[in-house]
Formats: structure tokens, sequence, C-alpha cells
């Protein structure tokens, strides 16, 4: 299958959106989206559907160190049932463990910081959550 993917690290504040495609199997950043307010960030998210036309979406799986589930899993779980049927696309959950942790180890050594770091931390967690998908998925539609 050929597309775009997009990839969203959820959050009760922002949302770390990044794109992807199938061809290049090459996933980028594309931006956060930010506010607690679940309106405009569903008008967001719907806007960039519109834009990018993804062949389907993932969203990152919070989980504890040892695999446990957790509040955030459970609000994660439920953006992505949301997703899907606002949207109609297949839909992929993705264990994110030290996604984070490695987007700020690469904001440090560009030396990012401040608000840009804030900005930009969660759209490279998505990007990471995409990058490891595609790396490990053949490009079929997401389960």
């Amino acid at each position: 299958m050929k597309g775009a993917v997009l990839a969203f690290d959820f959050g009760l504040k922002r949302i770390g959106v990044a794109v992807g495609d199938w061809e290049t199997r090459l996933a980028h950043p594309l931006e956060t989206i930010a506010g607690e307010a679940n309106a405009p960030r569903f008008e967001r998210i719907g806007a960039l559907i519109g834009e990018w036309r993804p062949v389907g979406l993932v969203v990152g799986l919070p989980l504890s160190m040892d695999g446990e589930a957790h509040e955030m899993t459970q609000r994660c779980r439920r953006f992505a049932n949301q997703l899907h049927g606002r949207y109609g696309l297949p839909v992929a959950l993705v264990d994110e463990r030290l996604t984070s942790v490695s987007a700020e180890s690469r904001l440090d050594e560009a030396g990012v910081h401040g608000r840009k770091r804030k900005a930009a931390l969660d759209s490279l967690a998505a990007q990471e959550i995409l990058q490891d998908y595609m790396s490990r998925h053949e490009p079929t539609q997401p389960e």
C-alpha cells in the first residue's frame, strides 16, 4: 500500500503529530496541537487528515516500563477509538515507551531549549512512534 500515515503522541495538554509515507518509509515531525478542549483539537486533526489524506493513523500507547497499562493508556485507547469513529480510518496503537526520552535526547543534541523545545518535543515523539511503526510493519493497513 502506498500513501501517507499520520501519527499522534496524545497528551492532556498537547498532541504531537507526525507524518510518514510508506513509499519512503520515513516519518517527519509535523506539528504540536496545543490546548485541552476536544473540539478545536479534533477540528485541527480533521484539517490535517483532509490535507494529507492518510491511509491510516497511528497512536502512541503509553505503558509503564513493565508493560502495564495505567490511566493514560486508557485515555490513549479512547482517543484512538474517537479517531477511528470520526474519520473512518484504521488506527494502530504502538508501544511508545521511551519515545519522549529519545526525542528529548535529540533536542539536547540540537541545543533546543525553552518554548521551542516544548513545542518540538511532542511532534518529535510522534515521529519516533511512527518511524518505529513503519520499520516494524509492512505497508498494509494499520492493525
